[in-house]
């Protein structure tokens, strides 16, 4: 039995995964909404069914209703459970907006949904899964715009402003197989899904007679299908997206932060608004968790000073300790594992000295990672 227990570094109260019944999503049955347990090395894997995104309007009794907010979303069921969170809370804070029909969901297919032959880092660009939602959110489509904080490029759009971190969710990877328990348990020359160089990079500096299927891509459905049926022998995904989905019963094992330093940002909800947007501003205001959002800041400084994207296996995690400061880890490596240079840093847990760990830590990992570094 894997305990549910916080990783090494103390972390603020997590948020609890939100209620997906109202989602209505078909083939999602075998998503229940008991309590998630984990249990070591799952016969079988559940919750991988088609799903088909939500309508974009509110209707009642035949008539469409006008709203208040207007939430832009991707469409996956892990995005839409992100948006159904964000939907919740903002509820809950603020009555005029508990009204039928208040919140609209609108869901928009970005770049790194319809281009799914490819790897990531093969697309090239940033913005992968941001920019046709931030385009909504300029153009007046939409009044605020959910994202996955790692998947936001450390510049914003102009005339975009995003003030709001929810509460972190736990930022550890799980270790998945119907298999092995765990990845050193893997016999020699098993395949490992990721699409992601992170992972791949880490995977393959601790376990390098593994293999890593790069090109592992969709959604957590689509990859835990995958994997049942046989295409790799174990795949790696982040647990917040499987705690927030409600399909912790396909864990095996969870990763400690330092077997698998996570993404910058990972686990961490962002909302968007337009600069010039008083009022979603002050709805946003509300909900916004600073410790998380303190956290995102200096690590995203770590990652903009490396001038990270989806090609560069970059990782980077802030906390709080014990004694209320910051504990920063920064992590780069070769996309085939055979160099990994770790940093870290200690200080203040307020912004300005938080954005300075995360840039010194940036300029040091360059300095010592010298020219070439990530085209090995």
């Amino acid at each position: 039995m894997v305990a549910l227990s916080s990783p090494s570094v103390s972390h603020s109260p997590m948020a609890h995964p939100c209620n997906l019944a109202s989602l209505s999503l078909p083939g999602f049955s075998s998503l229940s909404l008991k309590p998630p347990a984990f249990t070591n090395g799952p016969k079988k894997l559940h919750g991988f069914g088609l799903i088909r995104a939500s309508v974009a309007v509110e209707q009642q009794a035949g008539k469409t209703k006008v709203a208040l907010l207007r939430i832009g979303t991707r469409g996956s069921p892990l995005a839409l459970a992100q948006a159904h969170e964000t939907r919740d809370k903002l509820m809950a804070s603020h009555p005029e907006l508990a009204e039928d029909g208040a919140i609209q969901i609108v869901v928009i297919k970005t770049t790194g949904d319809k281009i799914l032959s490819q790897p990531l880092a093969d697309i090239g660009g940033k913005g992968l899964f941001t920019k046709e939602i931030d385009d909504a959110l300029i153009n007046g489509d939409i009044d605020i715009a959910v994202h996955s904080m790692k998947d936001v490029p450390t510049y914003l759009p102009e005339k975009t402003i995003l003030p709001c971190n929810l509460p972190r969710e736990d930022v550890r990877d799980a270790f998945i197989s119907l298999r092995a328990g765990s990845l050193a348990e893997l016999p020699a020359g098993s395949v490992v899904g990721t699409a992601s160089l992170r992972r791949k990079s880490q995977l393959l500096n601790r376990y390098p007679s593994l293999e890593v299927l790069e090109n592992f891509r969709g959604n957590v459905q689509t990859r835990l299908k995958k994997l049942n049926e046989g295409v790799v022998q174990a795949t790696l995904l982040a647990l917040a997206g499987l705690r927030r989905l409600n399909m912790t019963e396909n864990v095996t094992s969870i990763l400690s932060i330092d077997e698998m330093l996570p993404a910058v940002a990972q686990g961490a909800i962002g909302i968007a608004c337009r600069s010039d947007d008083d009022k979603m501003a002050e709805y946003l205001a509300s909900l916004n968790h600073e410790e998380t959002r303190l956290a995102v800041v200096c690590e995203r400084a770590f990652l903009e000073t490396l001038d990270g994207s989806c090609r560069t296996p970059i990782a980077g995690y802030a906390s709080r300790d014990e004694d209320g400061n910051c504990i920063f880890k920064g992590l780069v490596a070769s996309p085939d594992g055979t160099r990994v240079l770790e940093t870290s840093r200690r200080g203040s847990y307020a912004i300005d000295d938080m954005i300075a760990m995360g840039k010194d830590a940036g300029k040091e990992l360059l300095s010592r990672a010298g020219p070439g570094f990530f085209d090995s």
